[in-house]
């Protein structure tokens, strides 16, 4: 939290420095993305850390001025982690593993630290900071005999049973924030690459938050599968080899997601030979 706090005050003091007396000019642009993702939380808390794969969407900038643009990008990506990629030993015994498809519908507010506008030689690139709003669904998985489960609707933490509350939501809100870096390459193209991190409200994206539960209630309630799912380990904690009650995630923390990407974006809307100073 005191990271977005942080954020937000460098976005609010650039306000003064980003005022200007230029002439109000707009432009639009259509873009396609690529680029990679991963998460923080339980299984994972290196930037960068588990398992990068390629992902990709599309964007849509209204640059209202040469300072300000609103953007709307969606962006389809996964993220993966498993235990057996940490150096804490603890993490080696728990065991777990999981993949997360997620997609993203974003809304954000950029800022250029500099004056620039697609297409116009005499503003040709600029650093920029953003910040927004997202709405994001998600779908964590795991692997057991080469098969591929979906892990909320098991309950291995035992939601939707006598000992566990409600199953966690696969929806939810996100406010994503970062940096990046446009720049003109046709008289109609632009690139940019950027990364940000996505604030979110659950602990869950990795299917893991609190305690291990019984695994008789489990069984009986959730079905054998989701016991297994449940408890990998190879030593169990228990007097009884048998983890019930004992740490499986830390629920004081929740999870994070990071972006990075590289978008390619074409101005439209306007005409490649027009005066730029009109």
């Amino acid at each position: 939290m005191k990271l977005i706090l942080s954020y937000i005050g460098i976005f609010i003091l650039s306000l003064g420095i980003c005022a200007q007396g230029k002439k109000f000019q707009t432009s639009r642009e259509i873009g396609i993305i690529g680029g990679t993702s991963y998460y923080i939380g339980d299984l994972n808390n290196r930037h960068f850390g588990g398992e990068l794969t390629i992902g990709g969407g599309f964007m849509y900038r209204n640059n209202l001025d040469r300072r300000w643009s609103l953007k709307g990008q969606l962006f389809i990506g996964r993220f993966a982690a498993s235990d057996s990629d940490s150096k804490d030993q603890w993490q080696q015994n728990r065991n777990l593993s999981f993949r997360n498809d997620i997609m993203e519908g974003t809304i954000q507010a950029e800022l250029n630290f500099i004056p620039y506008q697609i297409g116009n030689s005499k503003t040709p690139w600029s650093p920029y900071l953003f910040l927004g709003a997202a709405f994001y669904s998600h779908k964590p998985q795991a692997e057991f005999n080469g098969q591929w489960y979906e892990l909320q609707p098991l309950g291995t933490e035992g939601q939707g049973t006598s000992e566990g509350g409600d199953r966690y939501a696969v929806n939810g809100v996100a406010f994503p924030f970062g940096a990046g870096i446009k720049v003109n390459i046709f008289s109609i193209a632009a690139a940019s690459i950027e990364w940000g991190m996505r604030k979110t409200y659950t602990d869950y994206l990795d299917d893991v938050s609190s305690v291990y539960v019984s695994p008789a209630v489990l069984v009986e309630e959730n079905g054998v599968l989701a016991q297994t799912l449940a408890d990998r380990s190879f030593q169990r904690e228990g007097q009884f080899n048998d983890n019930t009650g004992q740490q499986r995630g830390d629920s004081g923390r929740r999870d994070w997601y990071s972006v990075a990407t590289f978008t390619l974006s074409f101005r439209i809307g306007k005409k490649p030979n027009t005066c730029w100073n009109q």
